[in-house]
Formats: structure tokens, sequence, C-alpha cells
């Protein structure tokens, strides 16, 4: 499986190509086995092994009390996880996150506590923005509110990306919902909740392609600061998510390279009405080795071998 024909911009050449699928292993407790798993988040432990938060969501054709609930799970091995015996955040109380919490994505940390950008639902299960919540692990956390909130212009704010400039200021991806589509937001930061000041995006849809209507954000590859790399998620009109990847420059101001074609589409389905998505959402890099985790159907987890060329 490829990303498509190497792609040349002002003398670049870059390419991805998958060389190994595996499905990602969860053991948790009946509560969390009951549901579709989806937004895993893994990353390399400071102690050794792997962590992941990811999005647990009631099953198609289950009683539905929430959109989500994030739990958090560890690994020897980076597939096979075993998950804590209580979800770390759930909705609520408050107003943010009443209908669910979604999209688990771990920040650096600041002041000794980690930092957790997620997506809070409220009581519609339909309108949402993007909270954070700190903790000394990621598997103690305390809710801190809004980090960046819709607006009338910008709404569903969420799926959050985010690095941290050698300046010291924060930047932050995310995606946003705007005229019936999905779009990819950027926006610099004083600190984790802001002030947010908003940048041109550097990366839009493209006409006749296979992400011509729907964009959202994806892991970043900062291997080379002078040529970061996004697996993002892309999709048409019909919300058929492919996953695609694209290169910017040292600052995140111009995309210098993009896969012509998706680099992961999900297995073909028998019924044109089935969840057709492979959504991006993490990347592990160790001994060389490039791993890509992402959902699949919005109900499972798995994880592709990525070779750069």
């Amino acid at each position: 499986m490829s990303g498509g024909d190497r792609v040349e911009s002002n003398v670049i050449v870059l390419d991805f190509n998958v060389e190994a699928i595996e499905m990602l292993e969860i053991a948790g407790p009946p509560e969390l086995m009951k549901r579709a798993f989806m937004s895993g988040y893994v990353w390399a432990s400071l102690h050794g092994g792997y962590e992941m938060l990811m999005r647990a969501r009631p099953c198609d054709g289950a009683p539905f009390t929430d959109t989500g609930v994030i739990w958090h799970g560890t690994s020897a091995d980076g597939r096979f996880f075993t998950m804590d015996a209580a979800p770390v955040l759930t909705p609520g109380p408050g107003p943010d996150d009443i209908g669910g919490c979604e999209d688990p994505t771990p920040a650096v940390m600041q002041d000794g506590s980690w930092v957790v950008y997620y997506t809070g639902v409220l009581d519609d299960f339909a309108t949402g923005q993007l909270l954070y919540a700190v903790g000394p692990s990621l598997d103690r956390l305390t809710k801190m509110g809004v980090a960046l909130p819709s607006t009338r212009s910008m709404g569903n704010t969420k799926e959050a990306t985010v690095t941290l400039t050698d300046k010291g200021f924060w930047r932050l991806f995310y995606e946003y919902a705007r005229d019936n589509a999905s779009a990819i937001g950027l926006a610099r930061g004083d600190g984790v909740a802001g002030p947010w000041h908003e940048r041109q995006s550097p990366i839009g849809i493209r006409p006749n392609s296979w992400d011509n209507w729907h964009l959202s954000t994806g892991p970043l590859l900062l291997e080379n600061p002078e040529m970061p790399v996004m697996f993002y998620n892309g999709a048409t009109r019909d919300a058929r998510w492919r996953i695609g990847w694209a290169a910017f420059d040292s600052d995140f101001s111009k995309v210098v390279a993009r896969g012509i074609q998706p680099l992961i589409t999900p297995p073909p389905v028998n019924d044109r009405a089935a969840i057709d998505i492979a959504f991006a959402s993490s990347v592990v890099v160790e001994d060389g080795r490039i791993w890509l985790y992402y959902s699949l159907e919005d109900a499972k987890l798995a994880r592709a071998l990525i070779r750069k060329s």
C-alpha cells in the first residue's frame, strides 16, 4: 500500500509506504469491552513500554448514553494494551462535556504536569469544542475547561495536534466545521489555553481528489524539524475518510510535498451504507521504525509500519 507517486515540489522528493498492518488487542474491564474503540493516541512511555489514551463509545445498537469516555492503558510492545479499571475522563458533571469526552491528545509536560486536549460534547450529543485537562500522570487528570472555543464561523473545534516551538509558543492544529465540511485550522498560543492567534492554515482541500471536501488533523512526524510531516485525514463529501500525508516547511507556513493517493484506505465493505473510515490518531518512532496508529470503522484500532523514502 502506497501514499501514491513520489511528490516533487521545489526539488523535494518524498514518499511514504505501508510495510505492515496490525490490529491492536485491547483487554480491560467488562464496562469497557462492551464499547467500540477509536481515537487511540499511543506514545512511548517515560517509564518504558507504551501508554495509550483512547475514546470508547457505545457500540451501534447499544443504549446511547454518551458520545465517548476516555480510557488510559499500557502496553509492553505497542500492540497489546491493558486498560485501567476505570476511565480517566468521563462526561460531566459540567455542561462543557456532559454529552461525551472524545479525541484525547497528550501534549508536552509543563511545570511537572501533563496537558491533555480533548473534545467536550454538549447535551445535544452533536455540538462540541476543544477542552483540556492536566495531571501529574496521564491516568490522573483534572478537567480545566475550554482550550479553544467554538465560534459562529468556526464550529465544533476538536482533534488537537499540538507542538511547542523553540520560542516557547504553542502551535495548535485543530479540526473545525464550516459550510457543511470539516477543515483544518492553525493557531499560535501563549499558553496551553491560549490566548490563541489564528494563522493561515497551510493545508486545504484538493478538487477532484480523494480529499476534496473534508479535512481533519492527524499526528505530526517531527524527525526532520526542517520538514515536519502530518498524517492527516481527508474525505469526499460522503465522509469516506482515508489517511494521507503532507510535508510542511519548518514554520508550517506552506505545504512543500503531499501524497497524491491515500496512504491508508480501509478494507472494502460489502454494504455501501456501512461506516467506511480510516482515521489517523498518533505516530510513534522507535529504533528507526515509524508506527502510525489509527481507527477503523469508528470501532477498532490498528497500526501500520510506515517506510519513508
